[in-house]
């Protein structure tokens, strides 16, 4: 048993990005050290390094040892603990967006099944390692982590050969193309008709690529896309709430305001407010 520690890293603000790391970190777990039973808001995989422990998920309990990695998806009810005799040392990496959901619908964890031996260990542990190594606030540091992960999901799906087939590319397809879509006209008063027929498909066909693809509907990705992009705004301009509203594409202030508040839970001038205290701090 190595000696206990805890090395992790958490993002303090998240954008609503395509994918975004919440958090990550290395530990070596002192007997019975647990979580839970609790709930998180995005997705994380745990790769056990060395020693034991319980995941308890859905109603079932999986033993886990090294060489294992057990996933944990937003809203679930789980609980785990290290072993009395030997507890288990992990790497961890916690992610969430808009490209989460299809990410992890090829990846090699099963609702039935969330626990997975990847067969490449030393590289599935190098890239977790390297996702913790770069942690940082910087862009370069951002980057080289998101980077990381891609490198570490991209070696999961290799592994689990669980691509979608060609009829679910070509639904990517039509996802692809409606993003670059919104990416141009976000800002003009575009409705998902608008997309819908840009793309060539019917609005309901739209809505189910939406939702099977991205785990959310055309809207409210729109939508999203619009916040984060007034976020940026906010952060990288003088430009005033109203005039930021009418950028990304929403002409009445207050309804911009309220759907902002909704998604990232306090109003734009707060937002603005709390840059400006990190400005000054």
């Amino acid at each position: 048993m190595t000696n206990p520690y805890k090395q992790s890293y958490k993002q303090d603000i998240i954008d609503n990005v395509s994918l975004a790391i919440f958090s990550s970190g290395l530990q070596s777990c002192t007997p019975k050290h647990s979580w839970g039973p609790g709930v998180r808001d995005h997705y994380l995989v745990h790769f056990v390094i060395s020693g034991r422990g319980q995941y308890e998920c859905n109603g079932k309990v999986y033993n886990i040892k090294a060489g294992e990695m057990f996933l944990i998806k937003p809203s679930q009810v789980v609980h785990y603990i290290a072993d009395s005799n030997d507890p288990w040392e992990y790497y961890w990496v916690g992610f969430n967006g808009t490209y989460a959901q299809k990410v992890i619908n090829n990846l090699p964890f099963k609702d039935n099944s969330p626990v997975y031996a990847p067969k490449d260990f030393e590289t599935c542990k190098e890239y977790l390692y390297q996702i913790y190594e770069n942690s940082g606030s910087s862009l370069s540091n951002s980057t080289a982590m998101l980077g990381y992960l891609y490198l570490f999901l991209a070696k999961l799906m290799e592994e689990g050969n669980t691509i979608s087939p060609v009829a679910s590319v070509a639904q990517s397809n039509y996802v692809i193309e409606a993003i670059k879509f919104i990416q141009f006209n976000y800002s003009t008063d575009i409705s998902v008709d608008h997309i819908a027929n840009a793309v060539g498909i019917s609005r309901s066909h739209l809505y189910r690529v939406f939702v099977s693809n991205l785990g959310q509907s055309p809207i409210d990705y729109l939508t999203e896309y619009r916040i984060n992009e007034a976020c940026e705004l906010l952060k990288n301009t003088n430009l005033s709430i109203s005039q930021v509203a009418v950028s990304v594409g929403f002409f009445d202030q207050f309804y911009f305001s309220r759907v902002f508040k909704k998604i990232k839970k306090i109003p734009p001038s707060k937002y603005l407010q709390s840059l400006e205290n990190q400005g000054e701090a």
